[in-house]
């Protein structure tokens, strides 16, 4: 039995934690997951490679686990020939992924706007802290900048004058799950409407999400959450 994304190829432009679990996630599911990578390689190839207990030919647990199921090449996107190449990949593939900050798949001519002229089916999604534009678009962002400005940290813990981080990078994950939900979700409207779209994930609003019932009681009651320890 195929499994359910068989069939759809994906493009990974991604790095680090939140992009790269969405793609891998997708790929577990099914798709053809082509990772583009720069010349240099990226730069979680180097993360535990060299820890003895954490690290096998080469590549440390972190980079061989966002990366299973995945193929992979490197191309210089900053040159005419290397975009030359990935737009020859585009015009074959269904969905484009990454997790650069914003403005740069603009600035790199391998946004929505660029590639859904090569493939008008093309679903490009980008996941960034605060979101592609807005106020906060340009502020550098990570896991625990994510966890911080959501609000998740002031409900963990003991204490309320010191808010602490989850024990897993939820900021990271949960970015890259919001990413999964989007390119499905786009996935099964564009068998409707046969043209793709763009999904603009931001690590933020996932945050904010996830506190759910949580937002409401506060709405309702106007009192602010406090830690809830463990």
């Amino acid at each position: 039995m195929n499994k359910p994304l068989a069939g759809i190829r994906v493009l990974d432009l991604t790095h680090m934690l939140s992009g790269p679990f969405c793609t891998m996630t997708l790929a577990d599911l099914g798709a053809d997951m082509i990772k583009v990578e720069p010349l240099s390689g990226e730069g979680t190839r180097k993360l535990l490679a060299t820890d003895p207990r954490n690290s096998i030919d080469g590549m440390g647990a972190y980079f061989i686990t966002l990366n299973r199921n995945k193929r992979t090449m490197s191309m210089d996107l900053k040159t005419e020939r290397g975009l030359e190449l990935f737009y020859e990949l585009v015009a074959k593939s269904d969905v484009v992924i990454n997790n650069f900050a914003a403005g740069v798949p603009s600035k790199l001519k391998i946004d929505y706007e660029h590639l859904s002229k090569i493939n008008p089916k093309i679903i490009t999604c980008s996941i960034t802290g605060f979101g592609e534009q807005g106020p906060g678009a340009k502020r550098p962002a990570f896991d625990q900048v994510a966890q911080a400005f959501g609000g998740g940290m002031s409900i963990t813990g003991e204490d309320a004058a010191h808010p602490m981080r989850a024990g897993i990078p939820i900021g990271d994950l949960g970015g890259g799950m919001f990413g999964i939900m989007g390119v499905l979700a786009a996935l099964v409207e564009r068998d409707r409407s046969g043209v793709g779209q763009h999904i603009d994930i931001s690590m933020l609003d996932v945050q904010i999400s996830l506190l759910n019932y949580m937002a409401t009681m506060y709405f309702l009651s106007g009192d602010d959450p406090h830690p809830i320890g463990n």
